[in-house]
């Protein structure tokens, strides 16, 4: 593809919904005909594939450690670097209306740096291929510091209702003026709204700093399939959590310039 494509990131507390989140902006794009679409699981959790429901599928982090291990073995004539290239695209799901990336798990103790930095520059080889990504961001704060969070067209943090969900969110956005991230836009998703603490959560919200992009309630059809562990993009249209993200995605396209274009 000759456009640049726009990059979607969700972040937020752990528990926040955030994984269930990104699944459902990506059924969303993937209903307005905004593919092709890159899913990124950036979390070493690892959820948004069996979200999406794909439910095998190699990992940049599990590609590192083959790596470790094949050094003596490698064939003849190959180069790390060829060996390494060929590794990291069969690490790309491919599927009829998405691919996938997964970071994954880092096998021993150490830190994510080298997973992140993979990632990140395996991303860069993909992203002409696509018209959006859309990635799943870690639990918390650290991917800020990792860059895994750059080149964002709009970053969307999830947090509920409660205290800590939304402080991490004020912390997040102060994170990312602090090291001068490329995050064009930044806005507040509150999932599993209760209306009647709309009046409670007001200041928590504008202390945050962020615009609130959308909320999104609890949702039986959510929590059972969440309990099936079924795919995220086979809820009903008239799913409640459905239709407020598409709301989300409307308001998150007219942000970053793409309403004009949704189908």
């Amino acid at each position: 593809m000759s456009s640049k494509p726009k990059a979607i990131a969700v972040a937020g507390k752990g528990g926040t919904g955030k994984t269930t989140t990104t699944a459902l902006i990506i059924r969303q794009l993937l209903k307005r005909n905004f593919g092709p679409v890159l899913a990124v699981d950036a979390d070493a959790n690892d959820n948004l594939g069996a979200s999406l429901g794909v439910k095998d599928y190699k990992t940049i982090s599990g590609v590192l450690a083959s790596f470790m291990d094949a050094r003596k073995t490698m064939p003849e004539g190959m180069t790390k670097e060829a060996w390494m290239d060929y590794q990291l695209n069969s690490a790309l799901e491919e599927t009829k209306n998405f691919d996938l990336v997964v970071m994954g798990r880092k096998e021993g103790e150490g830190c994510y740096c080298y997973p992140n930095s993979m990632l990140r520059n395996f991303l860069e080889t993909l992203r002409e291929n696509y018209k959006y990504i859309v990635l799943d961001n870690e639990a918390g704060l650290e991917h800020l510091s990792r860059g895994t969070t750059d080149h964002v067209d709009m970053l969307l943090v999830v947090s509920d209702h409660a205290f800590k969900g939304l402080r991490t969110a004020a912390t997040i956005g102060g994170l990312i003026k602090d090291l001068n991230l490329d995050v064009r836009s930044v806005g507040l998703v509150i999932n599993r709204f209760i209306p009647d603490m709309e009046k409670e959560l007001e200041p928590l919200v504008q202390a945050s700093g962020m615009p609130v992009i959308g909320t999104i309630p609890q949702d039986a059809l959510v929590q059972k399939a969440d309990a099936r562990m079924a795919s995220m993009l086979e809820l009903p249209d008239d799913s409640a959590a459905v239709q407020a993200v598409e709301d989300i995605v409307a308001r998150t396209l007219d942000i970053i310039g793409e309403q004009s274009k949704a189908s």
